[in-house]
């Protein structure tokens, strides 16, 4: 079996341990390199010590070098306004998966205006396909470049999508959403240590986060007519893993739940990772795993939408391997397989 030559720069955080995680035990992947900065030259078994035993690779510089030719596969697990430096100097012949936010938007000014810094390589953006694997599975496997979506925006458009592609949503649509702690990344401030988040619950980046627009990008891709009504609110909760959004809704005319059913079962017919759930999903169920589970409630033309995902493998690790599955002709759900806990 010819194996995938992957390389992850920016190895360390939590996104690039999910990584490892994964495409370690991927059957067509061998992982030749990996970078970060702050650890070059430590063992990835002394910053990731759940990989003991599992690995022998070793942390380089995060550089453009001739080692990067080698490569089928390039990961990218850098901050923000980091990717759009690098991938301008990528060499051609490498496929890559920036899960950064660098790449997701296709207006330079509203990259500016949520992400705080100008867009470098604004001309490089045609190249990338938004990687929501389930939206646009086509397009990703025909593609050298993919953007993985946002934890946040995953959850939120797998819900909304069935409804918006088919118009059946009007007015306002109201997004509350929590995560845990994971989501802020491996580096505490003072909103994210634990003393803070253990026992809290509260909103933040209110009118202002920077998945807001992608969510609405993608929302205009499905219809074109769709109007911009949308609430986004996010919400930190005392929890480790996982995403849980309610969406509420209102349809353009009062639908039974069943009718809700069948749109979204014909809709995802194909998508090995969504769950159809009867009531309301629960973050136990999916985390770890690359499972999206969406239920849903209606009364007259009222609808609420429950969607659950765990924000480091479907939100953002395991969707990255998803979508490299698609990119190299492989079975979508290759090297993803493994069921949540239970309890």
């Amino acid at each position: 079996m010819v194996k995938i030559s992957v390389g992850i720069l920016g190895g360390s955080g939590y996104g690039g341990s999910e990584l490892l995680r994964i495409l370690l035990f991927h059957p067509n992947v061998e992982v030749k390199l990996v970078t970060a900065h702050e650890h070059a030259g430590k063992r990835v078994d002394q910053v990731h010590p759940n990989l003991r035993r599992l690995t022998d690779l070793v942390f380089t510089e995060t550089v453009i070098t001739d080692r990067l030719n080698e490569l089928d596969c390039l990961f990218l697990g850098l901050p923000h306004g980091e990717s759009m430096k690098l991938v301008p100097r990528l060499p051609a012949s490498v496929k890559i998966i920036d899960l950064g936010g660098d790449f997701r938007l296709n207006d330079a000014a509203l990259f500016e205006q949520h992400y705080g810094q100008a867009h470098t390589a604004i001309a490089q953006q045609k190249e990338f396909v938004y990687g929501l694997s389930e939206l646009h599975a086509r397009q990703i496997a025909k593609a050298r470049c993919v953007a993985n979506p946002g934890c946040f925006a995953t959850a939120t458009l797998l819900g909304l999508a069935p409804l918006v592609a088919h118009r059946l949503l009007r007015g306002k649509i109201i997004v509350d959403a929590k995560t845990g702690s994971s989501g802020s990344g491996a580096k505490p401030t003072a909103n994210t240590h634990h003393p803070k988040r253990v026992n809290s619950f509260f909103a933040y980046k209110t009118f202002a986060h920077q998945h807001r627009p992608e969510i609405v990008q993608t929302l205009r891709s499905l219809d074109p007519q769709w109007q911009d009504g949308l609430i986004f609110q996010t919400h930190s909760a005392p929890m480790v893993r996982g995403i849980f959004a309610s969406i509420y809704a209102t349809l353009q005319t009062p639908m039974r739940a069943g009718h809700i059913g069948d749109v979204m079962s014909r809709y995802y017919r194909d998508c090995f990772f969504v769950r159809l759930i009867d009531g309301s999903p629960d973050v136990n169920w999916v985390k770890n795993t690359n499972f999206v589970d969406i239920g849903w409630a209606v009364s007259g033309d009222d609808l609420i939408v429950f969607v659950a995902i765990d924000n480091l493998v479907k939100g953002a690790a395991g969707q990255a391997v998803q979508n490299m599955n698609l990119m190299f002709g492989l079975e979508e759900q290759t090297g993803l397989i493994w069921p949540g806990s239970h309890p």
